[in-house]
């Protein structure tokens, strides 16, 4: 028979981005990032900015400090409040249970009112008008009005899997109305050097495509070279 476990399991940070290394982030679009690391970081498509197309804000980009609820449960999101220091994400996993909401305008107001800067979730949320009213930028599956309980078991600190990836406390979070993107902390200072070489390349085509680009000229090259056949 298995020992009933306790309520709350708690791990105290380790690890953190300097604020230089956070600062590298602001108002980087997720594209970008996501480019930086081979094109890949981000979490399912399902997780997405919260009313994005009505006025709220969806952009945000801070350290994780994960709560790991389990389906149906708030308690370690509640938990978490204590532990947020200004700047933070709270990545709230609820295991993608979507049959209730994960939080609403009351914990995400918390959140903010601890210092918090965004809110992701792998399952719903609710009291749309009031979470807009509270301004929090979040992320997560849609919206549902069934509440969830405080019973636990749960955890704060901990590493928890959202969204198809595995999320620390203190990876970086960039996330904006594509979606949400996570930077493993060992790998801040690689993806924050290809940042920029990210951006000139991006910037330059962007010029390019306003100036009446059509084709780009390594697919002219591809079409006129041994590597293509054609056909009639």
């Amino acid at each position: 028979m298995l020992e009933e476990p306790p309520l709350l399991k708690v791990k105290r940070p380790a690890q953190r981005p300097t604020q230089a290394q956070i600062d590298a982030f602001q108002n980087t679009p997720t594209g970008f990032v996501a480019d930086a690391m081979d094109g890949l970081g981000a979490m399912d498509a399902q997780i997405q900015a919260l009313g994005a197309g009505f006025g709220l804000p969806y952009a945000a980009a801070g350290p994780a400090l994960t709560a790991y609820n389990g389906p149906a449960d708030v308690l370690a999101a509640l938990a978490a409040l204590k532990f947020i220091q200004p700047g933070d994400i709270l990545v709230s996993s609820v295991n993608g249970f979507q049959g209730c909401a994960t939080v609403g305008d009351r914990i995400t107001g918390m959140a903010k009112n601890c210092g918090a800067i965004g809110f992701v979730t792998d399952g719903p949320m609710r009291d749309f008008e009031g979470v807009a009213k509270v301004g929090l930028p979040s992320w997560c599956t849609g919206l549902n009005p069934n509440s969830p309980f405080t019973k636990g078991p749960g955890t704060v600190g901990f590493g928890v899997n959202i969204g198809g990836r595995q999320v620390e406390t203190g990876d970086m979070i960039v996330a904006d109305r594509d979606g949400v993107v996570v930077v493993p902390f060992a790998q801040i200072d690689a993806v924050i050097a290809r940042l920029e070489q990210v951006k000139t390349l991006e910037y330059a085509l962007d010029k390019e495509v306003e100036e009446g680009l059509k084709v780009p000229q390594n697919i002219l090259d591809l079409l006129e070279s041994d590597q293509t056949t054609y056909h009639d």
